[in-house]
């Protein structure tokens, strides 16, 4: 009968896992076909043009287009069904996040049809197409995002299979199209500084896709081409952060859920004080380092070495000071004994293997830096500064991934339950120690504050025994004697609690601070704050093209690292 009844579960996953496997060598093979394309045309291959790689991405756009349709119709029709939901995906800051970088996004693509509307007459009529085609992919994907994240398909589950995954790998090549693009804006503006720094050596050749004709409205063209390269950071998020939405969904198709609800945690910015000004202190230092930056660099070779001296200098510091706060969480999470929440969680997975796969372009670009300095034979007095800086990058993320790691899998306290349990039994043997002097001078007055929240039942238990004093003698010594024995074990239990207090408090400052610092991290390299570009000795240790190679390949996982940190902080904030 064991044979019988177990049979058919095993027999019936079989097609699933083939499914699972079959769509995402389609997936895979649908995103190295457009990077393949995006490669041909990014060297100028013999008859690739730009317009060959916005048709692919253009008909992978309108293929997802009709899979989100009929989701959405299917869904319509089944509203009335209760559907299981993955308490973990989708959460509201995550949706939140995304819908801002679309809106983003979107101004970016109106910018883009101006620019094509602008040099219409030697524009291929795709890249007016695209930016169309895009706006609506963006407005219905977010839509869809909102009402689905938390879905668990059990129905038409190979189909959707395809269609997830199908979504999945477009959003990473349109990403993909946003890093190239970018990337090859910041390399011709590295290229031309690249001369005021003295590295005359270097051959200059731009790699310009400007388009071959003139403006019709000069003004408006310089805005719009300038406006895209400044807005093309947010997309890049947006992109990267659908995808992985889109993954957890794709991975919980026809998961089993296990029905125990995770706890809702909103974001409170009280106890935080001191975490959020020195995190805002170091968000303010950082733009204002930015903005000097991408003025002075360029200008001159000494503007150029003071811009690279002073943002070295900042960025130390920044990273010793997270590097502190990384070390003091971990040394109060090693002096707790909580268990781990080792259940299956599609998400929390993939934030953990994000963060050590990121944190990896990072390492490459620190241990080039290193290397550089080591084997090179002459040393400016700025490039020193680039050694501290480069350790510290390697260990701060080894630090932080290892303390958000660690947060995400903490089982939750729920030591406001045991409190609440406490009082009640207390209320119910009648003890009215806690509202004596002492009680008050022991927890500086917090105890009138928790009376002020106890339910009705514990004033009018005090009337109750009030009205009753007058009792024998031997009966207030009875009383007296059992007010002690409470007294002891509520003191214990409350001087626990206040530890435990101290240091959750103390770890959601340590959570804002650095989520912030993470936001001020971003910044610099989203926005073409780029030392690697500009230091000058990398390219002179490795070759200029090998070095530019590295940086364009690892640059990306470096920027998404950051705020998938922030992210991922942010959670962390409200969870402790």
């Amino acid at each position: 009968m064991e044979k019988a009844t177990g049979s058919p579960s095993v027999g019936g996953s079989y097609p699933q896992k083939n499914a699972e496997i079959l769509s995402s060598q389609y997936g895979i093979n649908l995103f190295l076909a457009g990077l393949l394309l995006t490669f041909a045309w990014a060297v100028h291959a013999v008859g690739i043009s730009k317009s060959h790689l916005l048709s692919y991405l253009i008909t992978l756009m309108l293929i997802q287009l009709l899979w989100m349709l009929w989701y959405l119709c299917r869904s319509c029709t089944q509203r009335r069904l209760i559907r299981d939901k993955d308490t973990h995906a989708g959460a509201r800051w995550l949706k939140c996040g995304i819908t801002l970088f679309a809106v983003i996004t979107l101004i970016l693509d109106s910018f883009k049809i101006g620019y094509y509307i602008d040099f219409s007459n030697c524009l291929s009529p795709t890249e007016g197409i695209f930016p169309v085609t895009h706006a609506v992919h963006t407005i219905l994907q977010v839509y869809f995002l909102w009402c689905h994240a938390k879905d668990i398909i059990q129905s038409f589950k190979t189909l959707e299979r395809f269609g997830v995954i199908h979504s999945v790998f477009t959003n990473l090549l349109l990403w993909t199209n946003g890093v190239l693009t970018e990337s090859k804006h910041q390399l011709n503006e590295h290229k031309e500084r690249l001369i005021t720094l003295g590295f005359g050596n270097i051959t200059i050749v731009l790699d310009d896709h400007a388009p071959q004709c003139n403006c019709t409205m000069t003004t408006l063209c310089s805005i719009f081409s300038q406006g895209i390269y400044y807005l093309y950071p947010f997309n890049i998020e947006y992109h990267i952060l659908a995808s992985t939405m889109l993954y957890v969904l794709w991975k919980n198709i026809g998961r089993k859920v296990e029905h125990h609800q995770q706890h809702k945690t909103p974001f409170k910015f009280h106890g935080i004080t001191v975490g959020m000004i020195f995190g805002l202190i170091v968000l303010t230092s950082t733009i204002a380092i930015v903005v000097v930056y991408l003025i002075q660099i360029g200008r001159s070779k000494i503007k150029s070495e003071l811009a690279l001296t002073m943002f070295y200098l900042h960025a130390i510091f920044v990273l010793a000071l997270m590097c502190t706060a990384g070390v003091v969480a971990l040394l109060i999470y090693r002096l707790e004994d909580r268990s781990l929440d080792n259940s299956k969680n599609p998400a929390r997975k993939l934030d953990a293997e994000l963060l050590v796969g990121t944190a990896a372009g990072s390492w490459l670009l620190s241990w080039g830096s290193i290397l550089a300095i080591i084997c090179a034979q002459a040393h400016p007095k700025y490039t020193w500064y680039n050694l501290p800086y480069s350790v510290l990058v390697i260990i701060e993320k080894y630090i932080q991934n290892l303390f958000i790691i660690e947060s995400i899998h903490r089982e939750q306290e729920k030591a406001n339950d045991d409190i609440k349990t406490l009082r009640i039994v207390t209320i119910s043997r009648g003890s009215t120690l806690s509202l004596t002097p002492s009680y008050k001078e022991i927890y500086n007055g917090r105890a009138a504050h928790d009376i002020g929240e106890l339910p009705c039942l514990f004033s009018s238990s005090i009337y109750a025994r009030e009205n009753n004093g007058s009792g024998g003698a031997n009966e207030e010594t009875s009383q007296g004697n059992s007010s002690v024995v409470h007294s002891a074990s509520e003191f214990s239990f409350y001087s626990r609690s206040s530890v435990a207090d101290n240091k959750r408090r103390i770890l959601k400052n340590i959570a804002a601070f650095l989520f912030l610092c993470n936001l001020s991290l971003w910044i610099p390299p989203a926005f073409g704050c780029r030392p690697e570009y500009d230091n000058g000795l990398e390219e002179i240790v490795f070759g200029f093209e090998p070095w530019i190679i590295v940086v364009n390949l690892a640059m990306p996982f470096s920027i998404f690292y950051r705020m998938h940190s922030a992210a991922s902080l942010f959670e962390v904030n409200c969870k402790t």
